[in-house]
């Protein structure tokens, strides 16, 4: 950490994680429609990077990465892609409680914790989100669930306050926002005194089942499959990245009113790549894919006391590097037993200029995908054939240049196999869950 950032007062900290929200549907990437307003306005007063990814294709094993700083291969439950309703009960199937996470190692240091919204990292009482560093819990605990009945895929009501299942009536993705707005304002007076907060804002927007706020009717028609299928359309997806923006928006002006904005670190990211209606472009594939569509993703970080306005940044990075840097901002070491995988950013926040080598790595069971971005090259398999592409001068990674670089395909591949063998491998009862297929809509 600089002497600047060791000389300020340790920051509140706000990390918001939409739910598979697509690289272009905000209008500072590129949207071709309004709706993010307040996301644009952090990214113009703060930092936008353009070639940071998520850790995974699809959410759970994306938010273990984010939880313990290091990559999700390295517990059993992070295997699963992603975990599903039927974990429900497992003692196996989750973040294990004596893991270090960024939640407890900042509550170690001092900070208050919160988490409102999605956890979808395991059930009480093997797992839950008070169990891993958390003072506060507001959400669902499994993946999807519908906006206004709370209720998941397999019908069971799945609204949580702690350990405790409750009713509340309410547009989900506004009661997060809402819960969010009332933790800032208890908060305020300690965070004025010294005391920071670190506060998880994890919205299930724009994930499925495709719920706009005046949409509760729909409810009923859709309990029987969360999913969808039959539904949904570019208008109501958008309308759905709104209301998330608007609430993103109450809390800036929560923490404004307070007097709390200037020294409030505050990211913003998405689980993993877009799905059905999301704006991926120039990037082909989505959700569980290891194509860019899949996994890049937007970051933005926006912090008054620290980071000067209308940044943009190069710098390759994953959802771990930013679970480090929120650490390194607040002073916070690693637990020397769970050394980080995760780099810290802060250089780069304060100089987006002066970027750092960093090799990024993927596997998945479904498709027996695996994937390495290096500098401006990307090492690719999937379905059991290989590519290479670079990536600056092909986003969209439709000229395959294995044929004509084979050394750095092999050189690509081999460096893959050799992270690879650091990782636990892939347990033989993993589970991979597809909500649909090309039985259902055509191929991407």
């Amino acid at each position: 950490m600089n002497t600047a950032l060791a000389a300020s007062p340790r920051p509140n900290i706000v990390f918001i994680v939409a739910d598979d929200l697509g690289y272009a549907d905000l209008g500072c990437y590129g949207g071709r429609a309004p709706v993010s307003p307040v996301l644009d306005s952090l990214a113009a007063g703060g930092v936008k990077f353009t070639q940071g990814y998520a850790n995974s294709p699809v959410c759970s094993p994306t938010r273990f990465a984010l939880m313990t700083a290091r990559y999700q291969y390295r517990l059993r439950g992070a295997a699963e892609e992603p975990i599903n309703n039927k974990s429900r009960g497992s003692t196996t199937l989750g973040l294990p409680p004596e893991h270090p996470t960024l939640p407890s190692l900042l509550k170690a240091s001092g900070y208050r914790t919160a988490l409102m919204g999605k956890w979808h990292l395991g059930y009480p009482p093997s797992f839950g989100p008070l169990r891993s560093g958390y003072e506060e819990f507001f959400g669902p605990m499994s993946g999807g669930v519908d906006y206004f009945t709370h209720c998941s895929s397999n019908g069971s009501h799945d609204l949580w306050f702690g350990e405790e299942e409750k009713k509340e009536d309410g547009y989900l993705t506004d009661l997060i926002s809402q819960r969010s707005v009332d933790y800032i304002a208890r908060m305020a007076g300690g965070a004025q005194a010294g005391t920071p907060f670190f506060l998880s804002m994890h919205y299930t927007a724009p994930h499925w089942p495709w719920e706009t706020r005046d949409d509760e009717a729909l409810a009923q028609d859709i309990k029987h499959n969360l999913f969808h299928l039959h539904g949904g359309n570019i208008h109501s997806y958008r309308r759905m990245i709104h209301h998330m923006d608007e609430g993103i928006g109450q809390v800036m002006d929560a923490l404004r009113r307070h007097g709390l904005a200037d020294n409030t670190l505050v990211v913003f990211t998405s689980d993993n790549g877009g799905e059905r209606f999301s704006d991926n472009w120039p990037l082909v594939g989505g959700k569980m894919d290891l194509t860019e569509g899949g996994i890049r993703v937007p970051w933005i970080a926006h912090w008054p006391a620290q980071i000067a306005a209308g940044l943009v940044s190069e710098q390759h990075c994953m959802s771990m590097d930013w679970s480090a840097t929120l650490l390194a901002a607040a002073g916070v070491a690693a637990d020397p037993g769970y050394p980080l995988d995760g780099i810290s950013l802060l250089p780069v926040l304060q100089q987006p200029g002066q970027g750092f080598h960093r090799p990024l790595y993927w596997r998945m069971n479904h498709r027996g995908q695996r994937a390495l971005r290096d500098g401006d090259w990307k090492y690719l398999r999937v379905d059991g054939n290989d590519y290479l592409f670079n990536i600056p001068a092909d986003e969209r990674e439709r000229a395959n240049l294995a044929g004509r670089e084979p050394e750095r395909l092999a050189a690509m591949r081999e460096a893959w196999g050799r992270w690879n063998d650091s990782m636990p491998p892939i347990p033989a009862d993993a589970t991979v869950s597809l909500g649909y297929s090309v039985k259902d809509m055509p191929q991407r």
